[in-house]
């Protein structure tokens, strides 16, 4: 794992938020139907599908952290919230920091490298072969 300093966009401590569009874009997936579909990502990738960050609260949302601009142009199914930033839209992303007190965020699928991102591409084959 990189150290901390190559991953300058993961907070030392606790959450904060990223805004969308800068280091990346996200796709969110609510409840089971996210956690389902990581836990797929991660074998379709021999267990590294890129950084995936989950929410033990509320909707349970799992957030697919995917590179700038790869989530427009696509047809997305119902269920997929896509944040990204657009002209008159912006969207935030959480980012838990890797060790400490980041209830209720927690990595599902640690970053590996600093510039590795979940495959918006796989990630879609992913999902529709869940279908």
């Amino acid at each position: 794992m990189n150290t901390q300093s190559e991953l300058s966009w993961i907070p030392a401590t606790g959450v904060q938020l990223r805004k969308a569009g800068v280091q990346f874009d996200a796709l969110r997936i609510d409840g089971e139907d996210g956690r389902t579909l990581a836990d797929r990502l991660a074998r379709m990738t021999g267990g590294d599908p890129g950084p995936i960050v989950e929410t033990a609260t509320g909707r349970r949302g799992v957030y697919f952290l995917v590179p700038v601009g790869s989530t427009s142009h696509r047809p997305w199914p119902a269920g997929v919230t896509r944040l990204a930033a657009g002209p008159d839209h912006v969207s935030y992303i959480p980012i838990p920091a890797l060790n400490g007190l980041t209830w209720p965020l927690s990595w599902r699928y640690r970053p590996t490298a600093a510039d590795q991102l979940v495959h918006a591409l796989l990630l879609r084959t992913a999902l529709h072969s869940q279908e």
